[in-house]
């Protein structure tokens, strides 16, 4: 059975991870809006990534006896500077998340809730993989430079992201 406090905490990030795939979504739409369809095409697939591990929390919650309480989510911003500025923008997200998520293992440790910790383990190492990926594209996108060329290449790969 889950406390209020991390019945409360999880619910919360439940919404951070809604507001995730928003926030990916208005991405994939910026870069629509600049004509790079690859770079849209990997913030398509990040948003259902993010909406899975919302839904992953809800499971939780629900199984652990709680009760899930949706709130608003929070509008996301529509314009980023260029492919650089949007993706630097979602590598500061993730580890704003992981900061999220380092802060429910903290309340889990001091409700000394073991089931929860469990539960939280998978999402310590997913933000791992999550920081790792978005740093490896802003890296990319730094070594492309200015060149269109180099932009468009690393666009195409970006598409095949499934």
């Amino acid at each position: 059975m889950l406390t209020e406090r991390m019945e409360g905490k999880l619910n919360a990030q439940l919404n951070a991870e809604m507001y995730s795939g928003y926030l990916y979504l208005s991405m994939a739409a910026f870069y629509e809006s600049i004509d790079m369809p690859g770079f849209a095409s990997w913030m398509r697939v990040q948003r259902l990534e993010e909406l899975t591990h919302a839904l992953r929390f809800f499971d939780y919650v629900v199984d652990s006896g709680g009760r899930v309480r949706l709130s608003p989510i929070e509008a996301p911003p529509f314009e980023w500077d260029g492919a650089l500025g949007a993706f630097e923008a979602a590598l500061a997200h993730e580890r704003r998340v992981t900061g999220l998520i380092n802060d429910l293992v903290e309340v889990a440790e001091e409700e000394k809730d073991d089931a929860s910790l469990e539960f939280l383990e998978w999402f310590v190492h997913e933000q791992e993989e999550e920081e790792e990926t978005a740093e490896k594209v802003v890296g990319l996108i730094k070594a492309a430079g200015d060149s269109a060329d180099e932009l468009e290449k690393l666009d195409g790969e970006l598409a095949l992201r499934t």
